[in-house]
C-alpha cells in the first residue's frame, strides 16, 4: 500500500459526503480518490480506482450498502469496507457483517472516529464497537440469532485458539485477551492469526461472524 490512504465515499448525501471529505482530507495520511451517490455508481467507481478503504452507506438507491459490500467480495482483491448508518440496527450489523465488511460506523460518530476508522480497517484490522459485539452475544443466546451450525473448521483449533476465538467474540483487544489469559500480547496475536487461517476468514470481524454462526462462543 502506498503512503496515502485512499478511500471512496458512497453516500446518496451530498452533504454527509463533503463533510466526510472534509475531515478525511485535513489528515495527511488519507485522500479521496472519487464519490458515488449511489450504490450502482459506487459499485462501478470502485472497481476503477481500487481504493484502500471504503465508506458505504447503507441505505441507498440502486443497490444498497449491504449488496454493493456482497459485490465486492467478489473482486480479486477487495478494498476494505465500513459501512454507515444513521441507525445502529442489528440487522444491518449482521447482514453487512456477512457479506465482508470489515467495520461498521454510525454517522453521528465523532471525526476522530472517523479518522481511525479509515485508518484500522486501511491497516488489516477490524472495528466492531463492543456494544454491536454484545448485542451480538445477547441475540445469539436469547435465540433470535441464526442457529448455529457447526464447521468442521473448529475441529482444527487448538484449546487455546477456541479460547481466543471466544474471548475475540466478546468483544476482547489482543491486549485485553493477553491479561485475561496472563500470556504476553505476541503470543497473542500468533494464535489469533493461526485461527483466521485455520477457519479461513480475512480478519476479526469475519472470525467473529464465523464464532457465531458455528457455537464457538
Amino acid at each position: 500500500m502506498s503512503d496515502l490512504i485512499e478511500v471512496v465515499l458512497v453516500d446518496d448525501q451530498q452533504l454527509v459526503r463533503s463533510g466526510f471529505r472534509m475531515i478525511l482530507e485535513a489528515e495527511p495520511d488519507i485522500t479521496i480518490t472519487g464519490e458515488a451517490e449511489n450504490g450502482e455508481a459506487g459499485l462501478d467507481l470502485i472497481r476503477r480506482v481500487n481504493p484502500h478503504v471504503v465508506l458505504l452507506d447503507i441505505e441507498m438507491p440502486r443497490m444498497d450498502g449491504i449488496e454493493v459490500t456482497a459485490a465486492l467480495g467478489a473482486l480479486p482483491e477487495p478494498p476494505r469496507v465500513v459501512v454507515l448508518t444513521t441507525f445502529e440496527r442489528d440487522d444491518y450489523v449482521f447482514r453487512a457483517l456477512r457479506n465482508g465488511a470489515s467495520g461498521f460506523l454510525l454517522k453521528s460518530s465523532p471525526p476522530e472516529q472517523l479518522v481511525e476508522a479509515v485508518r484500522v480497517v486501511a491497516a488489516g484490522e477490524s472495528l466492531l464497537a463492543p456494544s454491536v459485539t454484545r448485542r451480538m452475544i445477547e441475540a445469539f443466546a436469547s435465540g433470535e440469532g441464526t442457529p448455529p451450525t457447526p464447521d468442521p473448521a473448529l475441529d482444527r483449533l487448538t484449546d487455546r485458539e477456541r479460547e481466543v476465538l471466544a474471548l475475540m467474540a466478546q468483544g476482547l483487544s489482543n491486549t485485553e485477551i493477553a491479561e485475561r489469559l496472563v500470556v504476553g500480547e505476541a503470543t497473542v496475536k500468533t494464535h489469533v492469526s493461526n485461527t483466521l487461517t485455520k477457519l479461513g476468514v480475512r480478519d476479526r470481524v469475519q472470525a467473529v461472524v464465523w464464532a457465531f454462526t458455528n457455537g464457538a462462543t
